[in-house]
């Protein structure tokens, strides 16, 4: 279900209606009331009848409440912050199945709902943002994975190393199977001026990408846990027009249970 396609057809549904009513229906039914009182025709009538005949019909009466509300949501998910579910573990350790996140709609510009078309350029994404994306396969669904490669970037990436640029991307050992992950390795990678947390499974070969340079226009993106992780690596770039916003924040945890608020957190 496109949630964007619903939100922007039900404003504009009822900006119409309320519209419509404004300039036509609720002028035309003040007239009608004022020609049949002339004519004498409402004589006798009572104030509880003469309300009823000015009351605005409940297509109206709904309309006029809900637009400027659904207005002010359309802006604020479109323009500003949309809130996502994290609904897969490829980008543990940094961000769990079950976190809601925020996600920044105008770092990487201004872009129209639904057709996603960027209108004003304020930003591009970054190595080692957390973007939003739809996914290049399937663009209904979203995908959250990290921005590893910009335009023009030579990536490569073999027995769990990661080079940018014919440069190794530095990590260190933070601890060996971590509790609940007893096959992983919990790392430290500082991928240009962004350091932050990763999975490798070393008894997991998992694949290997020979040096490719990134297309204009594209980014190559990976998740955080490595091993575990439908990325670029699988099936390549994503566009630019693809992109939908930056992950800032983690704001809430739910995984089934009680709603937790205990690891607010920003996303790095």
């Amino acid at each position: 279900m496109d949630f964007a396609l619903l939100l922007v057809v039900a404003v504009a549904i009822t900006g119409l209606i309320w519209l419509l009513d404004l300039i036509w229906w609720r002028p035309a039914r003040r007239a009608r009331l004022t020609a049949s009182t002339e004519a004498g025709t409402t004589e006798g009538i009572d104030p509880a009848a003469r309300e009823k005949a000015l009351k605005d019909p409940w297509p109206v009466d709904y309309a006029r409440s809900f637009f400027p509300v659904l207005l002010v949501v359309l802006l604020l998910r479109s323009f500003l912050v949309e809130p996502f579910q994290i609904p897969s573990g490829s980008m543990r350790p940094t961000l769990e199945v079950g976190d809601f996140i925020l996600v920044n709609k105008f770092a990487y510009g201004l872009r129209l709902p639904v057709t996603n078309t960027k209108v004003v350029d304020l930003g591009e994404p970054e190595r080692g943002d957390v973007m939003v994306f739809r996914f290049p396969e399937d663009p209904s669904v979203n995908f959250i994975k990290r921005v590893i490669g910009l335009p023009g970037d030579h990536i490569r990436y073999e027995d769990k190393q990661l080079y940018v640029n014919g440069e190794p991307v530095p990590k260190r050992l933070l601890e060996a199977g971590p509790p609940g992950e007893p096959d992983e390795l919990l790392l430290e990678e500082q991928l240009g001026e962004v350091a932050h947390d990763i999975y490798n499974n070393p008894r997991d070969p998992g694949p290997q990408v020979r040096e490719l340079v990134v297309p204009e226009g594209h980014y190559f993106a990976m998740g955080d846990n490595r091993d575990h992780s439908n990325d670029s690596r699988y099936w390549g770039f994503v566009p630019e027009e693809n992109v939908v916003g930056k992950a800032f924040a983690v704001w809430m945890h739910w995984d089934g249970g009680l709603p937790s608020f205990t690891d607010v957190r920003g996303i790095h």
